[in-house]
């Protein structure tokens, strides 16, 4: 830029969030910093993600120490879990409160849990403004009350706005349909927020031509920004497996998809173990956050890897940031298991490919992880989920991480690399720089 600029990051969920989305807003606000900009993220509490998510203390050493952090005191009320705090009301007639909790959230913006934030994320955005004015707002969903807060400052204060819209609000990315109607309360927010926006960024290319399709008089301001990677993620060495041991075959991510899913990879597991001596003698390990709320690690998920156990099947909890680059050196083959189908994206396939690592795909063939993958020599691709195929699919697995060359895993590497983080984020910083001062350096 050719003078430093302002940008309020509305980033609900940045770090120390133990949230997948933390790591592509810590890069955005990182890369923002790095082409001239002075950056303030509004977030939440920490308190109120350990009730939530929880926290990952080592997300923050990648924080860039200029960006100024604002937490604000908003917390999910359905989430409290000590009863001492509960209304009479609540404690009583817990379903009628749930109701009430949720259409309060819904009169105030059409998103039933987070529409009651609106109010305090307006008033921050323009306190915030008033003490240090702004040349841009930045507003990443979910949760999309976050968009009312940016449009609010942009009608009232003249202030330009953009969205990272990620996965979109009017598409529903798991069943791959409309999520709602153009002529819904939600529709009429969605067009509102989105034809006064400078630059609207989406995550994959079908969640991109859905939306050009929606509104085909914005067409040119909907622009694929891809997850991407971490580089500090990746093992520095290539892994070299142990045929006598056995395999370590290893899944690392949010695990928040429908049991059903989990419970047709572990039969199939299962029926590997009893088709493949090798694969008899391997473990099948499980790490990161399994639910959230309440229900983290206490839910049907860990029930049916429990129930496994027996069968070489372990949860390892949680897995810190820092310890990713640890986690898959310790491992042959990486089991990318996700829901949804061709809007749905992935932030561990990234990751995945990236490693040198056999990649086993568990989900539908048709899928935005397929795009990623393709081209891939070390991949197996995705069967579905029906348990036998799967079960092939494991053994072809584990002949891979055998058979894999240093320079097959150096491909893959090289496959990978067109998706690093930085080369996704910093091209599309640079350009809604330029939006907001076409004479900028940026």
């Amino acid at each position: 830029m050719s003078r430093r600029s302002h940008l309020i990051y509305l980033a609900i969920g940045f770090p120390p969030a133990a949230k997948s989305s933390a790591y592509r807003m810590r890069e955005t606000a990182n890369q923002f910093v790095a082409q001239g900009w002075d950056v303030t993220v509004v977030t939440i509490a920490q308190s109120s993600w350990e009730r939530d998510f929880g926290l990952d203390p080592t997300l923050l050493e990648g924080v860039d120490p200029r960006i100024e952090v604002v937490e604000l005191p908003l917390v999910r009320e359905d989430l409290e879990t000590d009863i001492r705090t509960y209304s009479r009301e609540r404690a009583l007639r817990p379903s009628v409160w749930a109701a009430e909790f949720r259409q309060s959230g819904w009169d105030a913006f059409p998103e039933p849990i987070y529409g009651g934030w609106r109010a305090d994320l307006e008033d921050a955005v323009r306190d915030l403004h008033a003490s240090k004015p702004a040349q841009l707002v930045l507003a990443t969903c979910v949760p999309y009350v976050t968009m009312a807060a940016a449009h609010t400052l942009w009608r009232t204060a003249g202030v330009p706005y953009a969205v990272d819209f990620r996965d979109g609000w009017s598409i529903d990315v798991i069943g791959g349909e409309e999520a709602f109607a153009p002529d819904s309360e939600q529709g009429r927010w969605e067009r509102r927020v989105l034809e006064d926006a400078l630059s609207l960024w989406l995550v994959n290319d079908p969640i991109a031509d859905f939306y050009r399709r929606r509104y085909p008089d914005l067409a040119d301001r909907f622009h694929v920004v891809r997850n991407g990677y971490d580089e500090d993620s990746v093992p520095a060495g290539l892994h070299r497996p142990d045929p006598e041991a056995g395999l370590v075959f290893g899944h690392l991510g949010v695990l928040t998809s429908p049991p059903e899913l989990l419970e047709a990879l572990i039969e199939a597991w299962k029926l590997a173990r009893r088709r493949d001596p090798l694969l008899a003698r391997s473990r099948l390990e499980i790490r990161g956050q399994v639910g959230s709320g309440a229900r983290r690690e206490a839910n049907t998920h860990m029930t049916l890897i429990r129930e496994a156990g027996p069968h070489g099947v372990s949860f390892g909890g949680a897995a810190p940031k820092a310890d990713v680059p640890r986690i898959f050196a310790g491992w042959d083959v990486l089991v990318l298991m996700i829901m949804g189908g061709r809007y749905m994206t992935s932030g561990k396939v990234y990751e995945y490919a990236a490693t040198g690592l056999p990649v086993m795909s568990v989900h539908e063939v048709e899928h935005d992880a397929t795009t990623v993958m393709t081209g891939h020599p070390l991949w197996v691709q995705p069967c579905g989920f029906d348990v036998s195929r799967l079960a092939d699919a494991f053994c072809a697995a584990a002949a891979l991480a055998l058979s894999a060359t240093d320079e097959e895993r150096e491909a893959a590497r090289r496959h990978a690399a067109q998706f690093a983080r930085a080369a996704q984020l910093g091209p599309a910083v640079r350009a809604l720089s330029r939006l907001v001062d076409p004479e900028g350096d940026a």
